[in-house]
């Protein structure tokens, strides 16, 4: 059974690569889509690759961004 960190881990890593797939299908940079939710791109660049624990607030203000629900970015399939 795995751990829960490791389970945090391919949740982060599953939520970054729904941006980063729904980031690339808008056309958008990391530093468009940072601009867009008012973060910075290195941060976008971390949640995409899954080394941030991002808050339920920033993928509120980067699914806005996006055009799409929160939902969609959770339930993105990989």
């Amino acid at each position: 059974m795995p751990t829960k960190s490791a389970k945090n881990l391919r949740a982060r890593r599953a939520l970054g690569t729904a941006i980063k797939r729904m980031r690339g299908q808008k056309g958008l940079s990391q530093e468009a889509l940072a601009s867009a939710c008012g973060l910075h791109r290195t941060y976008v660049g971390g949640i995409e690759r899954g080394e941030r624990n991002v808050s339920i607030d920033n993928i509120e203000r980067i699914s806005i961004a996006l055009g799409c629900t929160v939902a969609e970015l959770l339930t993105e399939e990989r």
